[in-house]
Formats: C-alpha cells, sequence, structure tokens
C-alpha cells in the first residue's frame, strides 16, 4: 500500500495543479463536456465513418474484381462455343456460374471467414438493413434482394452447361452485369 501512495499522491497533486479546460457552459448551474474531450469523440467519430466508408469501398472492389474474373470466363466460354469445343465452353460456363454465385455472397469462403469474424465481433455495417430484411447479417453492399437475383443467374448460367448457347448466355450474363452495376455505384 505504501507503494502506491506517493503515485496516487502525483496523480492527485498532477490533477490539482493541471490547467482547468475551457468549458463551454449554456447553463451555469449543469456541468458541460470539455470541448478536448467532444474535439477527440468527434476525431473518433471521423475514423470510425472513414472506415465504414472504407469497407464499403472494399465490398464494392470485391464485386468489381469478381465482375471482371466472370467476364474473362464469359468470353472463354464464347469463344469456345464458337470453336464448337463443348467440354471448354462446360468448364467455362462453370466457372462463370461459380463466379457469379461469389458475386452473390460480396465474395468467397475466406472473404465470408472475414464477415463472419466481424459479425461476432459486434459490426454490422448495416445493422438498420438488417433488421428491415433488406441485407443479409454481415453484407455491406449486396441486398437480399439482388443476391436472390444473382443466385438465380448462377443457377440458370450453371444450366446452360450442358446444352451452351451462346445468346442464351449472353442474356443472362447481361442481367448479372446490370445487376453489378448498379451495385457498384457508391451510396448516397
Amino acid at each position: 500500500m505504501r507503494l502506491l501512495q506517493p503515485q496516487i499522491a502525483g496523480i492527485v497533486l498532477a490533477a490539482a495543479l493541471a490547467p482547468r479546460p475551457a468549458v463551454a457552459q449554456a447553463n451555469p448551474t449543469s456541468p458541460a463536456t470539455p470541448t478536448e474531450i467532444v474535439s477527440t469523440y468527434q476525431s473518433l467519430a471521423d475514423g470510425i465513418l472513414a472506415l465504414k466508408r472504407t469497407e464499403e469501398g472494399l465490398c464494392r472492389s470485391i464485386l468489381a474484381a469478381g465482375s471482371a474474373h466472370a467476364r474473362v470466363e464469359l468470353v472463354r466460354a464464347q469463344s469456345a462455343i464458337k470453336a464448337g469445343d463443348a467440354r471448354a465452353a462446360q468448364g467455362a460456363i462453370e466457372d462463370l456460374a461459380a463466379t457469379v454465385g461469389q458475386l452473390a455472397t460480396e465474395g468467397d469462403n475466406a472473404v465470408a471467414g472475414v464477415r463472419k469474424r466481424l459479425v461476432e465481433g459486434g459490426h454490422h455495417h448495416n445493422s438498420a438493413g438488417e433488421a428491415q430484411g433488406m441485407f443479409d447479417e454481415g453484407y455491406v453492399v449486396v441486398t437480399r434482394a439482388a443476391k436472390s437475383k444473382l443466385l438465380a443467374s448462377s443457377r440458370a448460367i450453371a444450366q446452360m452447361a450442358a446444352a451452351p448457347k451462346a445468346d442464351v448466355l449472353e442474356g443472362e450474363w447481361k442481367k448479372v452485369e446490370a445487376l453489378v452495376g448498379e451495385l457498384l455505384k457508391p451510396a448516397k
């Protein structure tokens, strides 16, 4: 206990000698929060909101990269269909379907693991949207409605692998491309 007493005395002395913060008081009878504390809290809020915008940007980047990868698979499938190479077309169409499925889930299993970790830590980017049923838990950009449409397109594309037709494949891809284009627009 003796060792703590000098430390406590030092803290008390430092607090007593410290300059008093400027306090803007609207009502002199009620204590106001020191401006330095409010300023620090404002800075913290700015950082938290910047991280939220960064998370949105990152998720849009995941979608953009996935969309670019899907487009490569589409071109590969179309080339194989045109060349009459059914086996190569089937593989490319299956890869395209899998990539569209990943667009629906804002990334692959590795990304889902990170999202799960954030949710378990209490971070829900779209908590209000989750409460309204607009977003699945932890999703940042892809709404439930968009997820449903992308998964339907993924299934439709996968079913084309058995008997690929370039025009039908192109039509389904246009649906995916339009939906992803909407998801890539920054939030207002």
